[in-house]
């Protein structure tokens, strides 16, 4: 990985969406594979370019995991990225205090990460885009086995209620010993303890539409699920352009800075 890029760390506590103290940062865990560091740098970029709050972004690695005892479960072969189970470790990682995103590192940022933040509501353990979603394709990325099953991609971006009682589930034990089935359909919670976030924040690529004239459907967070511009196979996808744009901007800054 080119650079971890870990913000200062600051303490958070949050009510309703309201930061309570002003040099308090929401927290953002990003799943990072190798195959896609190019991926995370650009979500990474986009999180922090239209940030208006202080945002504490960390990659979830999953080789710092192991080395640090956190995660020690065998990869099996439908496992598309290393951060496939290890998003569930989210809650502990914030030491299940306050609010914490993950979200996937296939993500493109559009919109102030303030404006999701704003949507909080305490009454909920967690809070996501609730897809209903059946893919057509049988592969993915760059020829990963594309898999169905319920409430998929409601984990790819999720907001969590780290202090509430229904997440201290989410153990380092549960998440390497839990069957996919039980994570990925949050098993561990109640249906009216899911909140829901409009779509246009996981803005699936090839399956959500922008409807014209209509704002409500403008993505404010494109999710390239299928896969992205940064694999071959997928270069000449929807939102490609703008990814890209906001890839060399990257790469420009990143340059500057190295110099």
């Amino acid at each position: 990985m080119n650079s971890k890029r870990r913000s200062k760390q600051t303490t958070m506590t949050m009510s309703n969406g309201d930061l309570k103290t002003s040099n308090a940062s929401f927290r953002i865990f990003v799943g990072y594979d190798p195959r896609e560091d190019l991926a995370y740098q650009v979500c990474h970029h986009s999180i922090t370019k239209r940030s208006s709050i202080p945002v504490e972004i960390t990659p979830i690695v999953q080789s710092d995991l192991r080395e640090r005892g956190l995660y020690w479960r065998e990869r099996n072969q439908l496992e598309s990225t290393e951060f496939s189970f290890t998003r569930f470790l989210t809650p502990h990682l914030s030491d299940y205090q306050g609010w914490a995103m993950f979200v996937d590192c296939d993500f493109l940022y559009l919109s102030d990460i303030k404006e999701l933040v704003d949507l909080i509501d305490d009454k909920y353990a967690i809070m996501c885009v609730q897809h209903d979603y059946t893919p057509k394709e049988t592969t993915k990325m760059d020829g990963a086995v594309q898999t169905v099953y319920p409430r998929k991609n409601w984990s790819s971006m999720v907001l969590y209620n780290c202090g509430h009682p229904k997440n201290k589930t989410l153990s380092p034990e549960a998440v390497n010993t839990q069957t996919g089935a039980f994570l990925h359909r949050f098993q561990w919670l109640e249906d009216e303890e899911i909140g829901s976030v409009p779509f246009v924040w996981n803005f699936l690529e090839g399956h959500n539409r922008v409807v014209e004239n209509d704002p409500a459907t403008q993505p404010k967070a494109v999710h390239f699920t299928r896969g992205g511009p940064w694999f071959d196979a997928w270069k000449t996808c929807d939102f490609a352009d703008l990814w890209l744009s906001e890839m060399e901007e990257y790469s420009k800054e990143n340059n500057k800075n190295a110099n």
